[in-house]
């Protein structure tokens, strides 16, 4: 649930700062910058707990904080996620903090934690719902997912191991549409059979030399999952057409493929550069080899 809530958010939080770096690069100084950033931040991540909190947490609301367990449910594929969506969120405050023109030591410490503070209540709310609760596996994903964007920010001012995501349609939605989703946009929040989490590397980038190397080009290792109709054991009955019960396995899936690096693309166009920037969260397509159940599977094109 938080790591589902950490993505809208992390949509309109691109959208604020694609508006902030191709709109209001024309002010003239500093100050500005900055009050348009933290006066758009504050409502954006103040507007959406407080809307959230009356739509959808006061329907749930136990009235007494507790713990949950979640750190074996999906595979693990929702505590990747919140690796992916903290670090995400991380990279693109402190981009926007430093176009502000705030400090290293501010860009790191107050605009590299905001996405952190921004889920952690989020997790405090989910420990007062029924059906949820408190989860320091999500609390330990959040920080590590933080400490990766802002560790690489402090060392290079940039992100040379990049995390993405890429998604398609499984069969498994058909089967449990409440909780996996019943259409495209539902299926790409809630299904993880359907979600592949990449980490990037772009060699290049470690390598100095007065040749034009493609820093752009990247090698990817993904972690995905398949076969879960449930958060921790498949509880649904797959019926053939021979009316015998199929038994559905869930396993771990990782996968090895290239990958290309948009922000690393420059063009000189502020608004391209910017959009580039705001897509490279996702893998591209690309050649891809499967590891599953030992078994080695090739695509020319995986996403």
């Amino acid at each position: 649930m938080t790591k589902r809530i950490a993505y809208v958010f992390l949509g309109l939080a691109f959208m604020l700062n694609s508006t902030a770096q191709t709109s209001s690069d024309s002010l003239s100084n500093n100050k500005p910058k900055k009050i348009f950033l933290l006066s758009g931040c504050g409502a954006l991540a103040g507007g959406s707990i407080i809307y959230l909190n009356q739509v959808w947490y006061s329907q749930y609301n136990t009235g007494k904080f507790h713990f949950f367990d979640d750190s074996k449910e999906w595979l693990q594929m929702d505590k990747v996620g919140h690796v992916h969506s903290t670090f995400q969120m991380a990279n693109l405050t402190m981009k926007a903090f430093d176009w502000a023109g705030f400090t290293k030591k501010q860009s790191l410490f107050i605009g590299g934690t905001m996405g952190y503070a921004y889920m952690t209540a989020i997790e405090i709310m989910d420990g007062y719902s029924n059906g949820w609760g408190f989860s320091w596996a999500d609390m330990g994903s959040n920080t590590l997912g933080t400490a990766l964007a802002i560790g690489q920010h402090a060392a290079w001012k940039e992100q040379r191991l990049n995390l993405k995501i890429s998604f398609h349609q499984t069969e498994w939605a058909q089967y449990n549409p409440d909780l996996l989703g019943e259409n495209l946009s539902e299926q790409v929040l809630k299904d993880y059979n359907g979600q592949t989490y990449w980490l990037t590397v772009s060699p290049f980038t470690f390598i100095k030399s007065d040749r034009k190397l493609p820093k752009w080009l990247g090698f990817s290792i993904g972690y995905g999952a398949d076969g879960m109709l449930g958060g921790f054991y498949n509880d649904i009955a797959i019926v053939d057409a021979n009316g015998f019960v199929k038994k559905v396995n869930r396993e771990r899936q990782y996968y090895l493929s290239l990958d290309v690096d948009l922000s690393k693309i420059k063009t000189k166009y502020k608004f391209v550069n910017a959009v580039l920037n705001a897509f490279n969260i996702l893998k591209i397509p690309a050649p891809t080899l499967e590891f599953q159940n030992g078994k080695t599977k090739f695509y020319y094109f995986y996403f």
